[in-house]
């Protein structure tokens, strides 16, 4: 993809600019007619085919057979299938561990089963830098633990977490199992934010690797379409769909498939890891550390939140106490700059932020946060005009 398409363009956590592969695919699907993937005729055949194409291609971008692929409406909708989906198909028990900085699609799933289905929840304490010990999370988990769900990276802060370690500490603790987990908790990670910047991949020997049970990811964190995402989910592992209908997805996820969005999904997935993932991070983490090195000299008062290192290679996050985060926002979006003051999800909120309160930021300041999120590497000389304006807005 171009450096030069959005350059001012930097909220890629929230959406990632279209990458012109998923347009055309998208296009494709549209120009060649109606199809419903689920129709006998020809039209319907057509449909089938690109939809079980792009399956394939996101399996192999993800070291997963392609049955272990159940397409979404986006990441809330699988990490919802994942959370509740998962604890409610197992009859192992009724004790869940998580963390305070998990995306609300996942902690609000966990609140749902508390407060319906008599759950009990455990949450993993995480660090100033947003990173959580897997010697904690572990020794958390109990006879009755279903589920354990890690973020594998923190929208707001970028905070990158061990998961990679947790699958073999957990059957440490549970020895025994087998490929399929029945007498020890299931893994689940959210790598909506990470999987579009870093390698992420389930086959043996990767990171995070094969002892990850469950996985959701998002296309338009990929330059992929809003509005489709996937759950990767393990052979053998039962689900207790939400969604009851015609079927589909194997009986996971009933409706009828989004195929154009499903193509740009593929497509922007498979670009990606075309260009190179490893390749972009490094020059996507370049600029991110020139902006980070430029702010905390440059602006009064600024403090990174999130891990020094551990983090996504294009994020940038920081507070600003005394100082509106409100009135950078606009200072910068009247100057041209997309950026945002936290997650999209709690975008309008006046609450501060709960994963800054669950580091130890105090309310008022973080009430000031700034998160910076690059789709490509920038420019010094614009890295130095966005500078500039926080500077200003703040005060020299």
């Amino acid at each position: 993809m171009s450096t030069g398409l959005f350059p001012a363009y930097l909220d890629a956590s929230a959406t990632a600019p279209l990458r012109p592969e998923a347009r055309e695919a998208m296009l494709a699907v549209w120009d060649g007619g109606p199809g419903n993937a689920s129709s006998v005729h020809s039209f319907g055949h057509r449909a089938r085919t690109v939809v079980d194409e792009s399956r394939a291609a996101l399996a192999a971008a993800f070291g997963v057979r392609p049955s272990e692929i159940v397409f979404t409406s986006g990441g809330t909708e699988a990490n919802n299938l994942a959370v509740i989906g998962a604890a409610l198909a197992r009859p192992r028990g009724r004790h869940i561990v998580t963390t305070p900085l998990e995306h609300p699609s996942v902690l609000e799933s966990c609140r749902f089963l508390e407060r319906v289905h008599g759950f009990e929840v455990s949450l993993v304490p995480a660090d100033g830098s947003g990173l959580v010990s897997v010697a904690d999370a572990v020794s958390l988990v109990r006879p009755d633990t279903t589920l354990v769900s890690i973020g594998l990276a923190n929208a707001e802060i970028g905070t990158v977490q061990p998961v990679g370690e947790i699958p073999a500490a957990l059957a440490s603790a549970f020895p025994g199992t087998g490929a399929v987990p029945g007498d020890r908790p299931l893994f689940h990670i959210d790598a909506v934010q990470a999987a579009a910047s870093l390698p992420v991949s389930l086959a043996k020997g990767a990171w995070p690797g094969a002892g990850v049970d469950l996985m959701t990811v998002a296309a338009h964190k990929f330059g992929g379409p809003q509005g489709v995402g996937a759950l990767i989910v393990r052979r053998g592992i039962p689900l207790e769909p939400l969604l009851h209908g015609g079927g589909q997805e194997r009986g996971a996820r009933s409706g009828t498939e989004n195929v154009a969005g499903i193509a740009g999904f593929a497509a922007a997935v498979t670009a990606l890891h075309r260009d190179g993932v490893g390749t972009r991070a490094v020059a996507l983490a370049s600029s991110r550390d020139a902006l980070v090195g430029r702010m905390l000299a440059r602006v009064r008062g600024a403090q990174l939140t999130g891990h020094p290192s551990e983090r996504l290679p294009g994020h940038a996050s920081f507070v600003i106490a005394g100082v509106s985060g409100e009135s950078v926002l606009v200072a910068l979006d009247a100057a041209g700059f997309a950026v945002s003051s936290g997650s999209a999800c709690a975008a309008g909120s006046d609450e501060p932020s709960p994963v800054l309160i669950a580091i130890g930021v105090d309310p008022d300041v973080a009430r000031t946060a700034i998160r910076f999120s690059l789709s490509a590497p920038l420019d010094l000389s614009v890295l130095d005009r966005l500078v500039d304006i926080v500077a200003r807005e703040v005060g020299e």
